[in-house]
């Protein structure tokens, strides 16, 4: 198949700016990434394209050199140097994808090693990062409480001090890889590096693998742990814990316990942010008379609230303070109480007697006038 102009793959025109240019490819290369296209091969293929036409567009000499005697001039110039090294296009790359993340893989995968640094491979490998729900009760999340857990993790052998190799033995490089933990393959103009199969990317081979570990450098162990709970805790708040994760591989640092906090409903209570809810009964003379009640806090006191009279079902009142701690402060949230008029199912015949002589006072209401939503609101 011919190849096509390298303005038209970028679809500008030959009198185009160099931010034309740029602008342009960044368009295309976008809209076929191959991270965002996986396993669409005329994508890859279009990405390609367009960043050949890139190489070559983008950089002054390369350009003229094109212009003037087409494809023929311009011949192996495109990710000269071993796949495109430190060339224009590589030069760019990131500042064009620098907002699409996952830079580095994509780069060097198509770009080759020109990022890499020389002898190996580039760090130590941390450890995987692990979650573990905890469950408390209402009570303990609003003052704080602490909660021994359990859970499984991995943990560098300790016989091979996590490297792998049987004590007395050692590990040598990768004959494969030279020790790069990467082989790589030439696609047209491209070179495409990937992790090296004899030994996984590591850059060494283990001569005589640990008989405790099998190699691997890592043994399973249920690890057990004292975890603080802040008081004033929410559902939901993760808690980090340092180097708590499974270890790394080859003796590499631990990554991170993250402990996840559910926490259990109350009989009595309900929580809105640091603030708390609750529902009081009173008699419909309380209601109707007013008195003091002594209400029940998250501590188990009692407090005397005042009853006003002729207060009405479903009527709030607020305790300042009362309610749940702000994490790191003095301050505490509210508690809010609602009122729940209750009406009495059975009456004794000195009660009913009271009532109607009651009700003998009152004006008529046999046909009530609906009340204004509004006003309920």
């Amino acid at each position: 198949m011919a190849k096509r102009d390298y303005y038209e793959v970028l679809g500008v025109d030959r009198s185009a700016g160099k931010d034309d240019i740029k602008r342009a490819y960044r368009k295309i290369a976008v809209a076929n990434h191959p991270d965002r296209n996986p396993g669409d091969k005329a994508a890859e293929d279009r990405f390609k394209e367009a960043t050949e036409a890139y190489e070559i567009l983008a950089d002054e000499k390369k350009r003229q050199t094109y212009d003037q005697f087409g494809f023929a001039g311009v011949e192996g110039m495109a990710g000269s140097g071993g796949g495109f090294g430190y060339s224009t296009a590589a030069r760019d790359f990131e500042d064009i994808f620098g907002d699409l993340g996952g830079f580095g893989g994509i780069f060097e995968q198509f770009f080759g090693g020109g990022r890499r640094r020389s002898g190996g491979r580039e760090s130590v490998q941390r450890g995987s990062d692990l979650r573990y729900d905890l469950r408390i009760a209402f009570k303990d999340a609003v003052f704080g409480t602490k909660s021994e857990i359990s859970y499984p993790k991995e943990i560098s052998c300790t016989r091979c001090d996590g490297n792998g190799a049987e004590p007395g033995t050692g590990v040598r490089t990768c004959p494969t890889c030279g020790g790069s933990g990467q082989v790589r393959r030439s696609s047209g103009f491209f070179s495409i590096a990937s992790s090296c199969p004899t030994c996984s990317g590591e850059g060494t081979i283990v001569e005589k693998p640990c008989t405790k570990c099998g190699g691997s450098g890592r043994l399973k162990k249920n690890q057990k742990i004292n975890v603080s709970i802040p008081a004033g805790v929410e559902d939901g708040r993760r808690i980090r814990i340092p180097d708590q994760g499974d270890a790394g591989p080859k003796g590499g640092p631990a990554g991170d316990l993250y402990v996840v906090v559910r926490i259990d409903g109350h009989e009595f209570f309900e929580r809105d942010g640091y603030d708390v809810y609750c529902v009081v009964p009173i008699t419909f003379t309380q209601a109707a008379l007013g008195g003091d009640i002594n209400v029940p806090t998250l501590e188990d006191r009692r407090v005397k609230v005042k009853i006003p009279a002729g207060t009405q079902n479903n009527k709030i009142l607020r305790l300042r303070n009362e309610g749940i701690p702000q994490s790191g402060t003095s301050r505490r949230g509210d508690m809010y109480i609602r009122i729940l008029v209750t009406i009495p199912q059975r009456l004794s015949g000195r009660e009913k007697d009271l009532l109607k002589e009651l009700a003998s006072l009152e004006d008529d209401n046999s046909n009530p006038k609906p009340i204004p939503l509004a006003d309920l609101r």
